[in-house]
């Protein structure tokens, strides 16, 4: 009987420590590490994290996951821009800087993503989460992106998503305060299916145009190499190493019902 109850605890000892090897801890694994030395202020609110930059007056980047219920919220649009009360007042975009600028106000995270809670669709307007943009990309293939993000969190039941602007020149600006304009916007996404966890980027000039979105796809290392911006660092480094080396647009299309 002493040998059976010493191989039980052995087996659920064995038992124990694989699961604990093969369960991937997800908690905040959206949030990225910027990897040079540009201003980089963390920001967290309700329903997304960011790092704003000084500098830019823009975020450098803007990270979440979102859900199926998220998706199926509904709360109203408020589409009323203020500046982000956690930014100090020295080093805000303000919303006159956008006037007659030629650019939209381009969120990073999508109002339609937040309208699951009244304050974190107040939050999505804070000028902390957006860019100025050319109005041609946030009203068409930015847009098809944002959409395609909500279906598939809708199927798949959690998308955790990252993006923000790619700077390569911060010559160019707009408004009193010198926002700085993106050359193009980066987003990248991580999913889990089956238990296994696929990744993907997509990186779009700003610039009008619209092509299908397959043709904007990129490997995580290829937007790492743009952006300087080390993404799900917090995985292991084998499974890390893994999805950012591969892109599969076919696990990120949208099933038909």
């Amino acid at each position: 009987m002493r040998k059976f109850y010493f191989l039980f605890i052995f087996v659920v000892f064995l038992i124990v420590n694989v699961v604990g090897q093969d369960a991937i801890d997800l908690s905040n694994v959206e949030i990225p590490v910027i990897e040079d030395d540009r201003s980089n202020r963390k920001i967290t609110h309700k329903g997304f994290s960011l790092s704003y930059n000084y500098d830019w007056k823009i975020p450098n980047w803007v990270a979440y996951e979102l859900t199926d219920v998220e998706v199926a919220g509904e709360v109203p649009r408020y589409d009323r821009f203020k500046p982000d009360p956690m930014v100090p007042k020295n080093v805000t975009a303000v919303t006159d800087d956008y006037k007659h600028s030629g650019y939209d106000r381009g969120h990073m995270a999508p109002a339609a993503d937040m309208k699951w809670d009244e304050q974190v669709m107040k939050e999505s307007f804070y000028l902390s989460n957006i860019c100025p943009q050319n109005p041609n990309l946030n009203g068409g293939a930015w847009k098809d992106l944002e959409e395609q993000v909500r279906d598939l969190a809708s199927q798949k039941g959690s998308i955790f998503v990252v993006c923000g602007p790619i700077v390569n020149n911060t010559d160019k600006t707009i408004g009193m305060n010198k926002v700085v304009v993106p050359q193009a916007f980066f987003k990248v996404l991580l999913q889990e299916e089956d238990g296994k966890l696929h990744a993907i980027g997509f990186i779009y000039e700003n610039i009008s145009g619209r092509k299908p979105m397959s043709t904007y796809a990129r490997t995580i290392d290829e937007v790492e190499e743009l952006t300087n911006i080390n993404f799900f660092p917090s995985l292991p480094d084998e499974i890390e190493e893994k999805i950012e080396a591969e892109v599969d647009f076919s696990k990120w299309t949208v099933k038909k019902q």
